[in-house]
């Protein structure tokens, strides 16, 4: 009877293994993605949803809390509405990226107190949660931390969505309401591309802008969706945002995409 359950106890750890073994090689084998996603977050919307202060969270920075659009990440999509995520275990290392930390911290930031999960059970940095979860993902065109975060970079200052809009007449505002579509067709008339719009009740959460694998531009899947009930009102809102004075933590949750 002793040996019976042993020889099981060996075939269930061998199962497990191989279980083990399968998923890791689904991980390590998500087909190659079809084009980039450079999602740019509204500090406005985020931040009033802030409640209490923390010294990593940017909304907390006083008359330096941002005010133009901040990048989310640069997400490897499929064409198909999908994307892969923690393609292969890549743990993120800050040091990789110190001679990047000005542009990051301005134009990265976190806005949130808390810890977003990495793609292996533990808690880490903003960066760490994009360069583990979506980063990884980005072969062959990056295959390294610095690359994939200088690339961000160099596209969010290239295409400045905040400048675009407010050259249109489309500023942060508590009380003016725009119509869509010409939010729209002011990024359409300058990249010549439909972006994906996001948002959170009538304001706006995020404008994605999309590019092929050689970064040059392209519509969002998306976009499509510009008048679904996934998508926003007809007329939506760019909030300002008053910081707080105070400490201690903020409970926002990660969007549905961040989730893992």
């Amino acid at each position: 009877m002793a040996s019976r359950t042993c020889l099981l106890f060996l075939l269930v750890a061998f199962l497990a293994g191989a279980f083990a073994a399968d998923v890791i090689e689904v991980n390590r084998s998500q087909r190659e993605f079809d084009y980039f996603a450079l999602s740019l977050q509204w500090p406005g919307t985020y931040c009033r949803g802030t409640r209490h202060c923390c010294s990593k969270n940017a909304c907390c920075r006083g008359s330096n809390a941002p005010t133009q659009f901040t990048i989310h990440g640069l997400w490897p999509d499929y064409n198909d509405g999908s994307w892969p995520s923690c393609c292969y275990r890549s743990d993120f290392n800050e040091k990789e990226i110190s001679t990047l930390m000005d542009g990051l911290d301005k134009y990265w930031p976190s806005l949130s107190c808390g810890s977003p999960s990495t793609c292996h059970g533990g808690k880490g940095s903003f960066w760490g949660h994009e360069w583990e979860k979506h980063g990884t993902c980005s072969s062959p065109v990056f295959h390294d931390e610095y690359n994939y975060f200088l690339a961000t970079l160099n596209l969010y200052l290239k295409y400045n969505l905040t400048d675009v809009l407010y050259k249109a007449g489309y500023v942060a505002s508590n009380s003016e309401k725009y119509p869509l579509g010409g939010i729209v067709t002011a990024i359409q008339n300058e990249y010549h591309i439909t972006p994906e719009v996001q948002c959170k009740k009538d304001a706006i959460d995020e404008i994605r802008i999309c590019f092929y694998k050689d970064f040059k531009l392209r519509d969002c899947v998306g976009s499509k969706e510009l008048t679904s009930r996934k998508s926003c009102p007809k007329y939506v809102s760019l909030p300002e945002y008053t910081p707080l004075d105070g400490e201690g933590m903020v409970l926002k949750m990660p969007t549905e995409r961040e989730a893992l």
